[in-house]
């Protein structure tokens, strides 16, 4: 509790303008450690568990073994206060709060050892958000109820948010201040000063998702776009992808195909700030894995359906899903390959096949994700198998799953669609025309 306290003397003391049009911003990887699949997939899973479960108050058992370098996400540059203070957010559609590090007590456990913190006292825009502002109604509906004033009549801070990812958790006050996106600025904006932490990226997450705290809701955005670049590139600072917001008229030579977005039916909505697609099918090679019609349709408890979601790594399919999506890809190759068990018990992932000396020219099935109006992401082979290390011969599924009963009864959507299958598309989140659009391209820009 003496953490939050500190933050109560860091009282400081505006409405947007507008936002230009075109506003570029380059993604770079973080780095992240030494054995990058297998960590990928423990993260990948994790996440998945917290996107399915927002309400539980603990990570699962295997999130303390989790490194925070494990995320495989992408930062973009932005900056908080005045002066401005410099941060490289990983972009997250999947959450909608944005968060940073805050003062000289941030406390991070299992995080990185440098770690930027955003000092309130070093920036005369910055200022504490009252258990009466509208912005705190945003992280507590609730808030306004017992809210009291203080000695000096002031009304109490909004109380502390607390948020549980897959790889951990944070903790904190809610701040008003001068957010800067390269060359613009927009005051007044909500972001979160997180006081604890635990397994987290080292400077925040900018959260884009679908609720009213998010980026795109706070600064009125009517669509915005990113392009991943291949995960080959992790250890080069001088390649980066590129994210948009507010790109004015798309190129009509480089169309995008589009899919609606959909809602979770589920009456409380802690799904709602998730990006829903309509997944028609998959099939592998050209034919149709036979998934159960209940895991690609969210129903009225909120388990089921299919999200976009830039903050994990690898897809993560239900067991419902998963377990013939495996027997498609074992039926299709493991004819041709021997499985590596001991690779899917190092990683995680299945199935595991050991190329032996064709890995240089192996034909594998491909995998197609048909979407609700006839449109097709026909995956390259590099987003969903990956060698198991430099040199190796033995490749695998890039795709987590976990245990279970085969139920949906935990609720939350059933399929999450990772980073990793989106390297090298550009994709666009039109929120105007509710739509998600792609197109596959190269996605390197040199930052120079």
């Amino acid at each position: 509790m003496s953490l939050l306290i500190v933050l109560f003397s860091l009282v400081f003391f505006q409405k947007y303008p507008s936002l230009c049009l075109g506003l570029h911003l380059p993604l770079r990887h973080p780095q992240y450690s030494d054995n990058p699949l297998h960590d990928l997939y423990r993260s990948s899973l994790l996440r998945a568990h917290r996107i399915k479960n927002p309400h539980s108050k603990h990570s699962s058992p295997i999130a303390l073994s989790v490194s925070p370098h494990s995320y495989g996400g992408y930062s973009l540059p932005a900056a908080f206060g005045t002066p401005p203070q410099p941060f490289p957010l990983l972009l997250d559609t999947g959450s909608q709060l944005t968060w940073i590090p805050c003062t000289t007590s941030y406390l991070c456990h299992s995080c990185p050892s440098r770690i930027p913190a955003f000092l309130p006292k070093l920036s005369n825009t910055s200022k504490l958000v009252g258990c009466r502002n509208p912005k705190c109604k945003w992280i507590h509906p609730a808030s306004t109820r017992n809210c009291s004033q203080t000695r000096q009549q002031q009304p109490e801070a909004c109380s502390p948010y607390f948020i549980t990812y897959g790889s951990g958790s944070t903790a904190g006050l809610l701040l008003s201040e001068t957010l800067r996106l390269s060359d613009q600025s927009f005051p007044d904006f909500g972001v979160g000063c997180s006081l604890i932490s635990d397994r987290q990226p080292a400077a925040g997450i900018a959260g884009f998702g679908r609720g009213s705290v998010s980026i795109p809701a706070q600064l009125n955005l009517t669509r915005f776009s990113y392009c991943l670049i291949s995960r080959r590139f992790d250890e080069n600072p001088d390649v980066t992808g590129t994210l948009i917001l507010n790109e004015e008229n798309p190129n009509p030579k480089n169309s995008l195909i589009y899919t609606p977005f959909l809602k979770n039916p589920s009456i409380d909505g802690v799904f709602s700030v998730y990006y829903y697609v309509g997944l028609r099918k998959i099939t592998v090679g050209g034919k149709k894995v036979k998934i159960p019609h209940r895991a690609l349709v969210a129903g009225p408890d909120g388990g089921g359906g299919v999200i976009v979601d830039s903050g994990t790594t690898f897809t993560y399919v239900h067991p419902t899903a998963f377990d013939p999506l495996l027997a498609a890809f074992v039926e299709s190759v493991g004819g041709e390959f021997n499985r590596s068990l001991a690779a899917e018990e190092g990683t995680g992932l299945r199935p595991c096949f050991d190329l032996g000396e064709e890995r240089g020219a192996v034909r594998l099935p491909e995998l197609a994700l048909h979407f609700k109006g006839g449109t097709a992401m026909r995956l390259p082979v590099e987003n969903y198998f990956a060698f198991v290390g430099r040199g190796s011969s033995v490749i695998c599924l890039t795709v987590a799953s976990d245990g279970g009963d085969g139920s949906l009864g935990d609720g939350g959507p059933s399929i999450i669609l990772g980073s990793f299958q989106q390297q090298n598309y550009y994709v666009e989140y039109d929120l105007e025309r509710e739509r998600f659009g792609f197109r596959q391209q190269s996605c390197v820009m040199s930052d120079k």
